[in-house]
């Protein structure tokens, strides 16, 4: 126990609930409760409304992965909708009364890599392409090697980035360098990930061009100059110069609340090295 306490984001729950006990003659040795873990939010709760079970709130309990979740992420059912990830944090997390689709991203990331290391192990081998020589190879990532990024473990993400944090309105507010327009960003939900899957999909299937970039920028900026019109923040979106996009893009991925997950990668072929993102691949819930 005192080794799990020790991993990075999870800690395994003191107290686990007593075993579930049979009718009187029906004794069954095999009862049993399935363990849980507390896994650390990034965001602590902060940005949670009052209210919410999550609100100020440090951890969320899940419990360990078992067959039963294994089921989901094989339903060809569950795979061809789209929806196997979210039906398993749905499983997975205790408090039935928190639904997975309110969590902010970097939460639902923790829980997700949590939920990775108890049912898979901490190894985690990825299809890799070096950036350098293009050869293809597997790298094998250890998933406890990893950190909470954000303002809030940082504080002097905000000054370096020169932004500002409304804590009634929960969103940041910067001026970009080239435009010196003052912009809003808000955290990103569960919600809005699955309405930027779903455009993409429609864009997709009727043979439209997907922007992705775009559109993920126009769901994050919740204000222009104080201007919070969908239309104007879309047009200001599509005209934004390639210097101010990359400055907001990053400036919006230092400060939020997430899991810090960037790693050394080797090339084994030209020798190539540099820090990563752990790529989140399909062998990510489904080792080979």
């Amino acid at each position: 126990m005192r080794d799990n306490e020790e991993r990075a984001g999870a800690r395994v729950a003191h107290d686990p609930p007593p075993p579930l006990t049979a009718p009187e003659g029906h004794g069954d040795p095999l009862s049993f409760v399935v363990p849980t873990e507390f896994v650390e939010l990034p965001t602590k709760g902060a940005f949670y409304p009052e209210g919410h079970p999550l609100h100020n709130q440090d951890c969320i309990e899940i419990k360990f992965m078992t067959a039963k979740e294994e089921d989901i992420l094989t339903s060809r059912t569950l795979l061809k909708k789209g929806i196997a990830i979210e039906r398993l944090l749905q499983n997975l997390i205790a408090d039935k009364k928190i639904k997975t689709q309110d969590l902010f991203v970097g939460d639902r990331n923790a829980i997700l890599v949590a939920a990775r290391c108890s049912g898979y192990g901490p190894k985690y081998k990825a299809s890799m392409t070096c950036p350098s020589c293009g050869a293809n190879e597997k790298h094998e990532f250890d998933l406890e090697n990893k950190k909470i990024s954000g303002f809030l473990e940082n504080n002097q993400v905000l000054q370096d980035t020169g932004a500002s944090y409304n804590q009634e309105e929960g969103t940041f507010s910067f001026v970009l360098p080239k435009t010196k327009v003052t912009v809003e960003l808000k955290l990103l939900t569960g919600h809005d990930e699955k309405r930027l899957a779903d455009l993409s999909e429609r864009k997709r299937k009727a043979k439209k061009e997907e922007n992705v970039l775009t559109d993920q920028l126009k769901t994050y900026v919740v204000s222009v100059n104080g201007e919070r019109s969908p239309q104007v923040i879309s047009r200001f979106v599509e005209s934004l110069p390639v210097l101010d996009s990359r400055e907001l893009r990053t400036v919006y991925s230092n400060i939020v609340p997430n899991i810090d997950m960037s790693q050394e990668f080797l090339c084994s072929s030209c020798d190539y090295q540099e820090t990563l993102e752990v790529p989140f691949t399909a062998e990510f819930f489904w080792p080979k």
